[in-house]
């Protein structure tokens, strides 16, 4: 009888009907689906480079092409490809695709459109893993010039299908930008007498910098009643981050693709017309909108929706918030040269002001939003702790232990010790992305999870807790011992095959490991909960999808 339940919960999930759903909540589990799979692949991939770096067992355990230097350096370009926007943007653009409408009560403005992201970013980001895995297609996640468009040491091929692949990633994240903003700024609902001056001063947060000034000079307040929420503010000040990255990655691959494109057509042109330091500034100033711009603006955001979704309670300071978002604005576009310290042609003055300066801000903006975010939870005790709850306080751990961490690289005299060792790669930007990043992302998921699904009951909630502990120490642990093989000197892009960092590799394999597991508890949590059928109805289309690129009344966005 036991054995008859599990297989008909496995079939037909606990009480999830996917026809019931609307066009909305389908689009936005779509991209939910293929987010978590991408992160089983990029793990998996994480953990083979873990076991290669362990020389001595890799023989043993995994099949001898993975230590072949061509293909683990495949896997090494592939691999932040796979993790920042195969999975990551998928979660972020599916979870704001259904909040924008939630939290504005008012229609996405294309269910039509959000189902083109996500089969965008889901193809392009398949395309460039082929190209790794199939061609060895390697310059690493950088893509440092001339390095992609070198056909001496890459395959012409898996360069076409790499640079199409990217192409497709940043089209799909167009056309994210392009839904967002419509619906923002569509004239219905509780916008219907808003006007674009409105919105746009408060989408920048200027509203709650006025707030402060008029509140400084004894004044009324500028704004009693913004005409965005704060989490929508975050959404769309990020989203202006998002739309320049997309260009600028965007257009490094257009450049590649024409090098690439002459080289077939005989023309031979040289590569060094392009010069190289003006490349990596430019390509770095999109990048790092993605690192130190999207990733902190987004993440400050869902903090503040949830910790006054989990209290019931108003944010502290939030006209402090607003304006912090707003200076985050200029920070973003000003930090990138703290990539290029240990480059000796970048201008020091670009170094000192860009590199360090600047990016101190960063500690100032990401520690308001941190401080922010638990004074509001805190003032609201005592709290149940909660799934959400726990996963929230997770990803301030995660971003507390991250940010300092790349602080601490924003010194030319640090950064000739740390920049190019596994530090800055452990440390620094996998917490923030393992831990910081995506355990915020679980607390939305499990905040989401009722309205996405129509009360779908979780499977496990003992899982669900597993889940939450194996993922935040072997997320933490794996971080941390990686991090210590980078301040012994281990540096990063690069392979060791004698063993000379075994015991940080080993210790970061086992919390690796760790992380590996945590998914496959989530991953069939899920599946338990929705069902093979569900899971399999979600990619059937609704009985409501409307073929048009006007505004869609949905019932989702209609009862919100």
């Amino acid at each position: 009888m036991q054995n008859k339940g599990f297989v008909n919960t496995l079939i037909n999930g606990t009480n999830f009907d996917p026809d019931q759903l609307s066009a909305l909540q389908k689009v936005t589990l779509r991209a939910v689906v293929m987010s978590f799979l991408f992160f089983g692949l990029v793990a998996i991939e994480g953990m083979i480079m873990r076991v290669v770096q362990a020389d001595g067992i890799t023989n043993h355990i995994l099949p001898k092409m993975f230590g072949i230097p061509e293909h683990y350096f495949s896997i090494m370009t592939v691999h932040p490809i796979v993790g920042i926007f195969g999975s990551t943007y998928q979660l972020v653009f599916a979870a704001f695709m259904f909040l924008v409408p939630y939290l504005t009560k008012k229609p996405l403005y294309s269910v039509k459109l959000a189902n083109f992201v996500w089969l965008s970013i889901t193809i392009g980001t398949a395309l460039a893993w082929i190209a790794g895995f199939i061609w060895h297609y390697a310059p690493l996640y950088t893509l440092y010039w001339p390095l992609p468009a070198d056909v001496r040491q890459f395959s012409i091929v898996g360069g076409f299908v790499f640079i199409i692949g990217v192409a497709l990633i940043m089209i799909g994240t167009l056309g994210f930008i392009y839904n967002i903003y419509a619906t923002i700024f569509a004239r219905v609902g509780i916008h219907k007498d808003k006007t674009m001056k409105e919105l746009l001063i408060s989408g920048f947060g200027i509203d709650g910098l006025l707030n402060l000034i008029y509140k400084l000079l004894g004044k009324q307040p500028y704004s009693k009643e913004p005409a965005l929420s704060l989490p929508v503010v975050a959404i769309f000040r990020g989203t202006v981050d998002t739309f320049l990255d997309a260009i600028v990655i965007l257009g490094a691959g257009i450049l590649v693709l024409v090098y690439l494109i002459a080289h077939v057509g005989g023309f031979g042109w040289d590569v060094h017309a392009v010069d190289s330091l003006l490349y990596k500034n430019f390509f770095w100033w999109g990048l790092d909108l993605v690192a130190d711009g999207l990733v902190l603006i987004y993440v400050a955001g869902s903090w503040y929706l949830l910790a006054t979704i989990i209290t019931g309670q108003k944010l502290f300071m939030e006209n402090v918030a607003r304006a912090a978002l707003l200076l985050e604005l200029f920070v973003s576009w000003m930090v990138w040269s703290h990539h290029l310290l240990a480059d000796q042609p970048q201008p020091e003055m670009m170094k000192l002001v860009s590199g360090e300066m600047v990016t101190a801000f960063e500690l100032l903006t990401q520690g308001l939003a941190l401080f922010i975010t638990l004074v509001t939870l805190w003032k609201a005790r005592p709290l149940k702790m909660t799934p959400p709850l726990a996963y929230l306080l997770g990803g301030l751990v995660g971003f507390g232990l991250a940010v300092p961490a790349g602080i601490i690289q924003a010194d030319m005299g640090l950064n000739r010790v740390l920049h190019n060792t596994q530090w800055i790669s452990f440390a620094h930007f996998h917490i923030a992305l393992i831990v910081g990043l995506y355990m915020t992302l679980y607390s939305a998921l499990y905040v989401l999870w009722p309205l996405v699904t129509n009360n779908t009951k979780l499977f496990s909630k003992k899982l669900t807790w597993i889940h939450f502990w194996l993922y935040l120490i072997g997320g933490v642990g794996m971080g941390a011992f990686a991090g210590m093989a980078g301040l012994d000197g281990m540096l990063r892009r690069h392979l060791y095959v004698n063993g000379e960092f075994n015991t940080w590799m080993v210790l970061a394999a086992i919390f690796g490991m760790m992380v590996l597991i945590a998914w496959f508890i989530f991953l069939f949590n899920i599946i338990m909960s929705v069902g093979l059928k569900g899971l399999i109805g979600i990619f059937k289309p609704a009985k409501n999808d409307i073929a048009s690129y006007g505004i869609e009344e949905t019932p989702a966005a209609t009862k919100a």
